[in-house]
């Protein structure tokens, strides 16, 4: 799930509409013995170069390593990671569109007060047709839901 949050007077190259991107992600395959946290980090460090070679930035990852038996505050549905993310880079949530495929991914933005935004990559379609009441903006791709930030951030 990526978070994007609109950063007044920012204007760079690397954030051309003024917004900070982050990524809030559960990653129960470390609980789960399935990968480590140097792996982890390694597909951080890939996923950080290949969006700055694109010439995006994503300015900070907060992931969740616990398994769904663990009951953190931080595993999406719950808003723990959105709430530490909003504490160390004073955002407000309230004013932050939170793009992700999943349920979970929805159901923590809402509970965090963000603005959530499905796609129908990933898990997003399968999502969908579970819940078909789900009353938020879908998307087809990530693209087109950046494309939506945009224009909604220019009212």
């Amino acid at each position: 799930m990526a978070a994007v949050a609109r950063q007044p007077g920012s204007h760079s190259d690397a954030e051309p509409h003024g917004f900070r991107v982050a990524v809030v992600s559960n990653q129960s395959g470390i609980a789960r013995g399935l990968f480590d946290l140097a792996t982890l980090g390694a597909i951080h460090a890939k996923m950080l170069q290949l969006t700055r070679a694109a010439g995006g930035e994503i300015e900070a990852i907060y992931y969740c390593p616990h398994g769904p038996d663990d009951h953190c505050d931080c595993r999406k549905p719950k808003a723990g990671l959105f709430r530490r993310l909003a504490d160390d880079k004073r955002i407000d949530l309230s004013a932050t569109f939170a793009v992700g495929d999943s349920l979970r991914d929805v159901q923590a933005a809402e509970t965090a007060g963000a603005k959530p935004i499905l796609v129908k990559t990933g898990k997003g379609l399968q999502t969908l047709n579970d819940n078909p009441q789900l009353d938020v903006p879908v998307f087809d791709n990530l693209y087109d839901a950046a494309a939506y930030i945009v224009s909604e951030s220019r009212l």
